[in-house]
């Protein structure tokens, strides 16, 4: 009897077991089809076909991976921002990304790459409190008083970078940097997928804020 018990016990946490795995994952599916689904019509491959906005908002990564060579998505982003600036479809850049430590930053990384693509250095404003997307979305908003900018990123990153501005109620587009194909970025894309599983409890249900704030930035725009 006791052992018919016991196996009963443990077939029922088995399946409980099944059930919740089975939740999870659902519930994970339909947040990243929310995120991409409500997106997607913000979003732009093609830079003559972007409308013109006067701010972009650069998402920041790190300029080089462990092995030395320089990050792809660094250099596509940069890549990006480029040739927007070029063709006259954004006018000043602000440069969100991580400087937590003094021996790591993004921002400053980001801006001598786009000062050696042909972009003035007065055209550039550095955000040094972007830790995370959120932190950069919502502190373009609040910290630098930008209602309406330009996004770029690659397509998975701008897919929860907008789903955060349109939270927020930012009159936010996107422009894709070219992505890194499969091999290189399948470590990135597992990680986003969880990413978008996370903004969803953010936004809705743990209600985060970003690190820092602060004090009014004023941007000129000529």
């Amino acid at each position: 009897m006791k052992f018919i018990f016991t196996l009963s016990f443990w077939l029922k946490s088995f399946l409980f077991g099944i059930f919740i795995g089975l939740l999870g994952f659902a519930c994970s599916y339909l947040c990243n089809r929310w995120v991409i689904h409500s997106t997607n019509p913000k979003i732009y491959n093609q830079a003559k076909e972007i409308p013109k906005n006067d701010v972009a908002l650069l998402l920041g990564t790190s300029r080089y991976v462990w092995n030395g060579n320089e990050n792809r998505y660094f250099r596509n982003r940069i890549n990006a921002t480029l040739q927007l600036f070029k063709e006259g479809k954004i006018k000043h850049v602000i440069v969100s990304g991580d400087n937590h430590i003094k021996s790591y930053n993004e921002p400053e990384d980001m801006q001598m790459a786009l000062m050696d693509g042909g972009i003035p250095e007065n055209k550039i404003t550095l955000d040094y409190a972007g830790f995370r997307t959120l932190d950069s979305v919502v502190r373009c908003k609040k910290v630098f008083k930008q209602d309406k900018f330009t996004i770029i990123s690659q397509e998975f990153h701008n897919q929860r970078a907008l789903f955060i501005a349109k939270r927020y109620g930012i009159d936010a587009i996107a422009f894709n940097a070219k992505d890194v194909g499969n091999a290189y970025g399948r470590k990135t894309m597992a990680r986003e997928y969880l990413a978008k599983v996370k903004a969803v409890l953010d936004l809705y249900i743990l209600r985060k804020k970003p690190k820092f704030l602060g004090k009014r930035i004023d941007i000129k725009i000529d």
